[in-house]
């Protein structure tokens, strides 16, 4: 045989291999989960939901945020001493910057211009760091155990929600970085989510399986909603932890941790709805949605994997390996470069 036809040959075979190989720069839509209990991030092609890489990031990821424009990713690494916050160019799946930051750190948020993140660490502050020079510019004290945070969508306003105590969520303004206002609610705050008018917050508090919900013209909150649970489950203790609010403002998700559930609300009126429950099959503690809002992605951290869900049928379509005990997660939607 020819040294033609066995080089053809050779090309034909490998081919497969070649195109299941491709890099995770060339996908242009990725799902990124913190691995809290290990030491990276895995990447997952939203195409296929099959994972494409992994990134070592240090002890204990947990929170994970993107701007506007994901030039960036920013990963809070909270087993460091002192705390770490890191930067990952999704383009290239490479750490490019790291910077000491406070203590334990937890879920970030960045304004949309991608100017400043502000940062929950465990010593009763907020920090806010400037991303261009990665220096701290301001510490904001809500107290208790700061844990959760999201931004306005016109990132003039960021919402501060810590554990224990304080019972409430802060409110901030991102060109001063002081605190302008405040939201109670019924217990310690848990996750948070905002609509995207900014007219109803959102939050999960210890002692509920459900939700409650703020005007927040009024600043108060108008709405406790349970989530409608089955007998024996309702013999079982549960908590609430995981909020999204899915991108056409219809809907609210809600994970119930120890019943293995995520409970869906209609919140086109004026209270929300229960009108669905999907049975994920272990501890879940989060969920993400893709920007068109087809699918959910949840974090079955009993499993070690991200349960993909379709949004119109609330049916598992995938049932994705990730690290240990997977925690928060987000989409990014690349450009060219």
């Amino acid at each position: 045989m020819s040294r033609r036809w066995i080089g053809l040959i050779v090309v034909l075979v490998l081919a497969p291999a070649i195109a299941a190989a491709e890099p995770s720069s060339k996908v242009r839509q990725k799902l990124y989960v913190t691995n809290s209990a290990g030491d990276d991030v895995t990447i997952i092609d939203v195409a296929t939901n099959k994972p494409i890489g992994r990134i070592e990031v240090g002890p204990h990821p947990h929170g994970i945020a993107v701007p506007a424009k994901p030039d960036f990713i920013l990963v809070t690494i909270e087993g460091g001493k002192p705390g770490e916050l890191v930067w990952i160019d999704p383009q290239t799946d490479k750490i490019t910057r790291r910077m000491p930051i406070g203590p334990a750190p937890n879920q970030l948020a960045i304004t949309p211009d991608a100017k400043f993140a502000y940062i929950p660490v465990n010593d009763g502050h907020y920090e806010v760091v400037d991303v261009t020079s990665a220096e701290i510019v301001e510490r904001i004290f809500t107290g208790g155990r700061p844990h959760n945070t999201l931004c306005s969508e016109n990132g003039k306003r960021m919402y501060l929600a810590p554990m224990g105590a304080p019972k409430k969520v802060s409110i901030a303004d991102t060109a001063t970085h002081k605190v302008i206002g405040e939201v109670p609610f019924s217990n310690v705050v848990r996750p948070i989510a905002l609509s995207k008018d900014e007219k109803r917050l959102f939050a999960e508090v210890d002692g509920l399986v459900g939700i409650e919900v703020a005007d927040l013209a009024s600043r108060k909150m108008i709405h406790r909603v349970p989530a409608e649970l089955p007998d024996e489950q309702k013999k079982a203790a549960s908590r609430s932890h995981g909020l999204g609010i899915r991108p056409d403002q219809m809907e609210i998700w809600e994970c119930d941790v120890e019943h293995f559930d995520v409970h869906v609300y209609d919140i086109t009126g004026d209270k929300p709805k229960q009108i669905a429950t999907i049975p994920i099959g272990s501890q879940i503690y989060w969920l993400t949605f893709t920007p068109d809002g087809k699918t959910c992605y949840v974090s079955a951290r009993g499993k070690g994997e991200v349960a993909a869900v379709d949004t119109a049928t609330k049916k598992i379509v995938a049932r994705i390996p990730v690290g240990k005990e997977p925690k928060r997660l987000v989409v990014v939607t690349l450009g060219d470069k």
